[in-house]
């Protein structure tokens, strides 16, 4: 379902602010992989999922989401193969707008659109559906303003979004780091949830290496650009922390320093 082969990306090249982003990468997820990236600040994780969205073009290597090389298709275009839920809960709803508008928006994603923008009865019963699966007691706020939903609210909401009308790939960019563990906790839950029974094959980058353990069919370690660990089935079921720490330490020659890591680990 992705292939990445060869990908170079060096920002500011030639000037004393150069940063050599990705150094290389190769991979290749199939479908239906849920994915979790780990690494330091400065990895290379969030620089590889924007990559793959086409944030801006690779300076070497191909991108190709099932079997479509899409390396020189810029941002929109990438579009209509991806789902995408930020970092940030504000990004991937329109705060003025009703939540059942946000989900019409969701769910003709990629259809013909005329001038007939009203939601009818029989979307707002199935959108009503789709709310009550994320036991947040949204099916009775329809008309509400996204805007005065809790960050919680909104970051489940653009999940049911992002994977409304079933992506190629869905990518999932630190999607819980704003929350408070409770709420995280939770929305990772509705995640696996929505993957799980969509059949969806994802990358989700996160600094909690607990979230990483426990979530997905596979871990992959990034480390200055590149992929130095890469562990799935069994064995990734049985790591822990510690393990993730050594791996790390053997693979790179250095300890792994990210104080948002070591406390997130802490907390659990």
């Amino acid at each position: 379902m992705l292939d990445l082969k060869g990908i170079y990306k060096t920002f500011n090249p030639g000037s004393i602010n150069e940063k050599r982003a990705l150094k290389g990468i190769d991979l290749h997820l199939d479908e239906g992989d849920f994915v979790t990236i780990i690494g330091g600040n400065g990895a290379g994780k969030s620089t590889l999922l924007n990559a793959v969205a086409g944030v801006w073009p690779v300076d070497k290597g191909t991108i190709s989401i099932d079997g479509v090389d899409v390396t020189a298709f810029p941002e929109y275009k990438r579009a209509a193969f991806l789902g995408r839920v930020f970092q940030d809960p504000m990004t991937g709803t329109a705060a003025n707008m009703q939540i059942e508008e946000n989900l019409a928006l969701a769910a003709r994603r990629g259809k013909k659109r005329g001038l007939g923008w009203e939601v009818t009865k029989e979307e707002r019963e199935k959108f009503r559906q789709e709310l009550v699966t994320l036991d947040l007691g949204l099916e009775d706020r329809l008309s509400a303003k996204v805007g005065l939903l809790s960050g919680g609210q909104r970051q489940a909401l653009t999940l049911l979004m992002a994977t409304y009308v079933k992506p190629k790939l869905l990518l999932l960019d630190e999607h819980t780091a704003a929350l408070d563990p409770k709420t995280a906790s939770k929305v990772l839950e509705l995640t696996d949830k929505i993957v799980s029974e969509s059949g969806l094959t994802a990358l989700m980058v996160t600094h909690n290496m607990n979230d990483a353990i426990r979530h997905g069919n596979r871990l992959i370690m990034m480390n200055h650009g590149k992929i130095i660990y890469d562990v799935s089935g069994e064995e990734k079921k049985n790591l822990t922390v510690d393990d993730l720490l050594k791996r790390f330490s053997e693979a790179s020659g250095e300890d792994y320093v990210d104080d948002r890591a070591v406390l997130s680990s802490v907390q659990k």
